[in-house]
């Protein structure tokens, strides 16, 4: 019996603590240690599974395979390539699928690095169309695409698109379906099933958890369609260092855990925050009066850690995020402390100078909650 059939009829956590395990071996770790290497003895013909760092390595194999459990359990010719960052694999798969001449459909409410990405792909000679994912207004500039980006939950507005739908429209015209999967992980969605053609994340968020590391991943189930992403990986050399890629695996037998007790604080800090009247544009996916619940609630298992909510000015916003003890004042998200920030500083999200998106921890909910109510009495003018 292989680590990956064990795995596959099994529940999250059992899944996230199993996945990609090798076959065990007497004296052998259980996860072997990271596999540092540049290149691998190699008489003969170079047949085998590694012959230079830069191709592949052994601890990736055993992340990539853990990954792809986690994204379609159960499902055969899954394949999953990591990456050194989050935008290496958004890169990789935008720039390997497209040519000069196609048409891309894109959110123009997500990540805010992909408007950097939008120049980019003008400058190639490729059509950028954008839309917000709200009302799955990407349906309205679909026709004649190459591919659809979908970003759901958006990020930082939490807004929810339904992927079903939307995989329907863009297949039916041959237009491949790319999910950003970063703020779901692949506990909360699995984009596959739902019918996209790849789940792209970045692992630095939720999926590791710790804050310590850098990491993207794309899985899908066609290879053809992975090939050229292969390819991309190989001549840009976007490979992940050997130790963020075992740091990564290790992390990954926590997830559930991570996963659930930041799921349920993020939920309590939501419920609190609604019965503040300092609070505007509150967002969080697994309120039951959100915008987003009820597509959520079809197509997601968990709603994530990330709560958005809008405070009147941007001083009052700095106040508040001065006032707190237990929370972090830092950029990213899904860490196991918590984080908040104020994210007008960085100009590239269309949001009030108040908006805040928080990021729930794996603190204890009581302590998280006082600490979020104490310093929104104390930014009050």
């Amino acid at each position: 019996m292989t680590s990956g059939d064990f795995v596959t009829g099994s529940g999250d956590g059992t899944r996230a603590v199993r996945a990609g395990l090798p076959e065990p071996v007497k004296y052998e770790p259980t996860l072997p240690g990271p596999v540092f290497a540049a290149h691998f003895h190699l008489p003969g013909e170079p047949t085998g599974p590694y012959t230079y760092g830069r191709d592949d390595n052994p601890t990736w194999t055993l992340l990539e395979r853990a990954i792809g459990e986690l994204e379609a359990p159960g499902q055969d010719g899954v394949e999953t390539l990591t990456f050194p960052s989050g935008m290496a694999a958004i890169s990789a798969t935008l720039f390997s699928q497209l040519r000069a001449g196609d048409i891309v459909v894109l959110p123009d409410d997500g990540y805010q690095v992909l408007p950097l990405v939008r120049e980019q792909l003008t400058a190639y000679g490729i059509e950028v169309r954008t839309a917000p994912t709200g009302g799955d207004a990407q349906l309205d500039v679909l026709d004649g695409a190459k591919l659809l980006w979908i970003e759901t939950p958006s990020n930082p507005g939490l807004d929810v698109c339904d992927v079903r739908r939307l995989v329907a429209a863009a297949h039916a015209q041959g237009t491949l379906v790319a999910v950003d999967n970063t703020l779901a992980t692949p506990l909360g969605q699995r984009p596959l099933e739902l019918g996209a053609d790849f789940s792209v994340a970045s692992g630095t968020k939720m999926l590791t958890g710790h804050g310590d590391i850098l990491l993207g991943y794309v899985t899908a189930r066609d290879a053809a369609l992975m090939a050229p992403v292969r390819r991309w990986r190989k001549v840009v050399g976007a490979i992940p260092g050997p130790m963020e890629a075992w740091l990564a695996h290790r992390s990954l037998a926590t997830l559930q855990l991570r996963a659930d007790r930041q799921t349920a604080n993020a939920l309590t800090i939501a419920e609190a925050l609604r019965n503040r009247s300092e609070v505007t544009g509150l967002r969080y996916p697994g309120l039951p009066d959100d915008p987003s619940h009820k597509i959520a609630a079809q197509q997601m298992r968990r709603f994530g850690c990330v709560v958005s909510f809008t405070l009147p000015t941007r001083a009052h916003a700095d106040r508040f995020l001065d006032a707190l003890r237990l929370v972090d004042d830092a950029t990213s998200f899904g860490g196991v402390r918590s984080t908040a920030e104020r994210r007008g500083r960085w100009g590239g999200d269309a949001v009030p100078e108040g908006f805040i998106r928080f990021s729930a921890g794996a603190e204890d909910p009581e302590d998280l909650m006082a600490d979020v109510l104490r310093a929104l009495d104390e930014s009050e003018d």
